[in-house]
């Protein structure tokens, strides 16, 4: 089994909103810049929208990776891939047809992936695996940046690791919620290979030196779990 592309995703949620051409050129190292759109109804936060995330892709140095926290995402999530998003994640509680919202975001150019608050169970959704590039599993509840990460999720990581690996193909695992240098391990170990990082790296004064900390942990860890 080759190796996985580890990838890191910072949350701009936790940068500096009034200079946010500024914060995405500190994380040029990265693999993708992580955008939480929420709407005050499936989420008690509101962030911005799509003619935020339309300039953002104008001047970002790393592709868009959207998360939508947001109520009827069949009807707005292809609209952030036209806005320039390569990724575009909606919320299975949120969707009525979650299928034909994947597969109109990917018609739309961008990658299609599904997301799970802690609550919701993945064995539902195993079906979708057919329709998406990912799925994000959340290791804490969506709507606030800085919480403390969850353990009791990393069981569900592994279930969708397990059921990708059954099913073949190359669908990436994404975790968001209190990643930081004491958790990717533990999330590399569950089976996760896309690592959203907020206040982890925007928090740090060196956001490039953090990313880079950040990849050689999930390297390690996943070198370590390969051997074990």
């Amino acid at each position: 089994m080759p190796e996985p592309h580890l990838q890191i995703s910072p949350s701009i949620l936790a940068a500096d909103f009034a200079n946010l051409e500024r914060e995405l050129g500190r994380i040029a190292d990265a693999d993708w810049a992580h955008v939480d759109v929420m709407d005050n109804h499936f989420v008690p936060n509101l962030t911005l929208g799509q003619p935020v995330v339309e300039a953002l892709a104008r001047v970002s140095p790393v592709p868009l990776d959207c998360h939508l926290m947001i109520e009827d995402p069949d009807r707005w999530a292809p609209g952030y891939a036209e806005a320039g998003a390569r990724s575009v994640t909606f919320h299975v509680e949120a969707a009525a047809d979650p299928v034909a919202t994947a597969r109109a975001v990917r018609a739309a150019g961008a990658r299609a992936a599904f997301a799970l608050k802690p609550g919701t169970p993945f064995e539902p959704y195993e079906d979708l695996l057919a329709e998406v590039d990912m799925v994000l599993v959340m290791t804490v509840e969506p709507g606030f940046g800085g919480q403390s990460f969850m353990d009791d999720q990393m069981p569900k990581v592994a279930a969708v690791r397990e059921a990708v690996r059954r099913r073949g193909g190359e669908i990436w695992v994404q975790v968001d919620g209190g990643v930081s240098q004491d958790t990717i391990g533990r999330c590399v170990e569950a089976g996760a290979d896309v690592f959203v990082a907020g206040s982890a790296v925007y928090g740090a004064d060196d956001a490039a030196g953090r990313i880079a900390d950040l990849r050689r942990l999930a390297r390690e860890a996943c070198a370590g779990h390969r051997t074990a």
